[in-house]
């Protein structure tokens, strides 16, 4: 397939800029892939389709303040720092995107904050045109360091939702599930869930499995190639646990169980883990996995996401799940009926 294959238009499509506020209140796409159906429904009914012994996998990544604004030093002049991933927690050491690029250079001290809450870096590295290291000059724990980074950065909203960051997004753009800090976009199909849905879910037999992966900032960097085959995904960190791993192996080998994984990362996640057997190994790593059509996926047998951006490896994915023209025709389907499109929209599940 081609990049193209994957265009449409967005102008007058429904693309909040913040979430529900009952986030299971959202609406719910169920895509049937034996029968070719459509329904739809409310998020908080997505229980009647699970099954006592069925698994759900779900991204406890957790975002953090990832954009700085501060000074540079002696030229007092404004700049943003964007904080793309820890490279070296013991030296403080960040990868880094900065604003404006041609102004800052190696061996420049940069400043955020004032008082009680300032912090300092030096930039050691260039890295991309863009792209720097740089070290926190901080006297404290990694910890602490974190701590100054809630109190100083706003949280990394995505591109194309043009307001500011306020406080509030602190909270409305996580999920529930959040623990593992170190992502800088959120897993957002999880942003449905509530403790009261999850909690009516486990009564059915269902148990909720964690994997962490750090979703970056790659994942709204757009496809420029034609040829898929020549994209190459940023890479991202995962670990899935040894407890999540053999779970989701008793649930595969259980034909009447299945494995739902809650949003395109837990997808990513689980499908590298694969073994040549086809169950999951636990482990720690990084992955650069791009799934678009057609591909055999090994672990996933439903799958919960969102309605996703034009020529967008997300979207592709889901193609890649769901059979391309029947995911297309769910597309069109949501736009005729109003859905709640992107990060803070609505929701589908293909089973």
């Amino acid at each position: 397939m081609k990049l193209r294959d994957f265009r449409y238009e967005i102008e007058g499509l429904n693309i909040p800029d913040t979430p529900l506020a009952k986030r299971d209140d959202a609406k719910l796409m169920v895509l049937n892939r034996a029968e070719q159906t459509i329904e739809h429904r409310t998020f908080s009914d997505i229980h009647e389709y699970l099954n006592e012994g069925d698994v759900i996998v779900y991204n406890n990544t957790k975002v953090f303040p990832a954009r700085l604004n501060g000074k540079k030093e002696k030229t007092e002049a404004d700049i943003e720092v964007f904080l793309l991933r820890e490279l070296q927690p013991e030296n403080m050491l960040w990868d880094v995107l900065v604003e404006p690029a041609r102004k800052i250079r190696i061996g420049n001290k940069l400043y955020f904050g004032e008082g009680e809450d300032e912090l300092m870096a030096e930039v050691v590295d260039n890295t991309t045109s863009r792209g720097r290291t740089i070290r926190f000059l901080f006297d404290g724990t990694n910890q602490e360091l974190y701590e100054r980074l809630d109190v100083l950065g706003k949280m990394p909203l995505p591109p194309y939702i043009e307001r500011e960051p306020v406080d509030e997004d602190k909270e409305r753009y996580q999920t529930v599930f959040a623990t593992e800090r170190g992502a800088v976009a959120a897993p957002t199909a999880g942003i449905h869930f509530t403790n009261q849905l999850i909690e009516k879910i486990k009564k059915k037999g269902v148990e909720f499995l964690p994997i962490t992966l750090h979703i970056g900032w790659g994942t709204f960097r757009n496809v420029e190639v034609e040829d898929l085959t020549k994209h190459r995904m940023d890479s991202e960190n995962y670990f899935i646990s040894q407890e999540t791993s053999d779970k989701i192996n008793i649930a595969l080998k259980k034909k009447k169980n299945k494995v739902v994984a809650i949003g395109t990362s837990a997808v990513r996640a689980i499908e590298t883990s694969v073994m040549a057997s086809g169950m999951s190994k636990p482990g720690t790593g990084w992955t650069d996995k791009f799934i678009y059509p057609p591909y055999q996926f090994k672990i996933t047998e439903c799958l919960v996401t969102n309605f996703h951006r034009p020529e967008s490896t997300l979207l592709m994915l889901g193609a890649a799940f769901a059979d391309y023209d029947y995911l297309m025709k769910a597309y069109e389907e949501a736009k005729q009926k109003n859905y709640r499109l992107f990060s803070f929209g609505d929701a589908m599940m293909i089973i």
